[in-house]
């Protein structure tokens, strides 16, 4: 796995963990041509969230796709929500529900292992690291995983998605005060929609890292793509939705700086 990690000077940590576009040499002959133009990448989101980094966030990008290893998936492959159709640790189905390999070309329990120890692990022992030092640099570590997918996908969800879906588990991975400091946040604008812990509570990221009796609190946030960008295809950063969401980011963020348990 290679990922660039800024480190920042505040407690909050921004992982994007679906940023990453590159497919390694080694796997790329296995997929159909169409899975090397990587569609479900969660598109442009270090540039969209690359203020944070002047506000003292760390983050946390990786160069690898989904489609290599998702790292939002725990390495035992419990699915993360039920009842509903989702993707594995090494994803065998586009969003749309087509095949992503070539026929018998999926990967076998070695080639996962292969995997998540060249990939997946190095990943989450950077991300541990800098939240273990956030939290002993300042009393407490804040996870931001962003994300952001397209608005409408039948095989994953009914209808149309609100534009920012904040994923709390419940309000199991961070202190009620935060959960409610950045609904507080959401709610005091009207160009977006939003809500907090529908289809999309979070995923493996938020729910192993988010221990609020330990000092970590984490959340998740979904994002559209219609909220910054064109969603195509093919997909393309819009400056004029950048510029309208961005200040509202701004303060989601800055909420997350700012917040103290208490």
């Amino acid at each position: 796995m290679s990922f660039t990690l800024h480190r920042g000077t505040t407690a909050l940590v921004i992982s994007m963990p679906h940023v990453g576009q590159q497919i390694p040499d080694d796997v790329r002959e296995r997929f159909v041509a169409r899975a090397l133009q990587v569609e479900d990448t969660d598109w442009f989101l270090d540039r969209l969230y690359a203020f944070a980094a002047d506000l003292g966030a760390s983050l946390l990008v990786p160069n690898e796709s989904r489609y290599v290893i998702d790292l939002n998936r725990p390495t035992d492959n419990t699915p993360m929500y039920t009842g509903v159709n989702t993707t594995e640790l090494c994803p065998t189905r586009f969003f749309t529900g087509e095949a992503l390999y070539r026929e018998g070309n999926e990967p076998d329990a070695s080639e996962i292992l292969r995997r998540v120890e060249a990939h997946w692990q190095p990943y989450h022992d950077a991300l541990a690291g800098e939240l273990d030092r956030a939290r002993a640099a300042h009393g407490h570590a804040v996870l931001f995983d962003a994300h952001s997918i397209k608005s409408e996908l039948p095989w994953l969800f009914e209808g149309t998605l609100p534009h920012l879906n904040l994923g709390t588990v419940d309000g199991r991975s961070c202190a009620p005060s935060l959960r409610q400091a950045l609904i507080a946040t959401m709610a005091g604008q009207q160009h977006f929609t939003h809500v907090t812990d529908g289809r999309f509570k979070g995923g493996h990221i938020t729910r192993h890292y988010g221990r609020p009796q330990d000092g970590v609190h984490a959340v998740q946030l979904e994002m559209c793509w219609r909220t910054y960008m064109e969603e195509g295809p093919p997909p393309a950063w819009s400056d004029a939705r950048a510029a309208r969401v961005t200040p509202l980011l701004r303060k989601l963020v800055q909420t997350l700086i700012d917040w103290r348990a208490g």
